[in-house]
């Protein structure tokens, strides 16, 4: 009987691994306009990665440059995808209430009556100060 051979750990090349950091946080900030929650969890594979290519890149004495921006990129997709993720969350029984009210709306007029009840339920809930921080976003 012979033992299975096991490649190195460090057979990857180091330009492959920036080069995915890269990519994958670049889908996690993609995939946290449409999907939050899928945005977050992209975010921490694409920053394993990122902080996973550093040493590879440093031991072939390559340009460490994909993969801290690839870091920076993942860090921004998982601090934005948290705060919707739990905006999301926290207006959960608005979103709700929304989402069911448009299901009886047949009419343009009557989903702009719904979506003006829930802006109304959400500025109730939320804080001024965040409410005038989503108003100078939109500006």
């Amino acid at each position: 009987m012979s033992t299975p051979v096991q490649a190195p750990a460090g057979q990857q090349p180091a330009d492959s691994a920036g080069r995915r950091a890269i990519w994958l946080s670049i889908a996690a900030l993609a995939m946290t306009f449409m999907l939050p929650l899928a945005g977050l969890v992209m975010a921490l594979f694409a920053l394993m990665s990122g902080i996973r290519a550093l040493p590879r890149l440093k031991s072939a004495h390559k340009p460490t440059g994909t993969a801290v921006g690839g870091i920076t990129i993942s860090s921004i997709a998982l601090a934005l995808s948290a705060m919707a993720t739990g905006m999301q969350l926290y207006l959960m029984d608005e979103y709700s209430a929304y989402q069911e009210c448009m299901k009886g709306a047949g009419t343009v007029s009557a989903q702009g009556e719904c979506f003006t009840q829930f802006r109304d339920a959400a500025q109730r809930k939320l804080p001024p100060d965040v409410l005038q921080l989503l108003g100078a976003m939109q500006s």
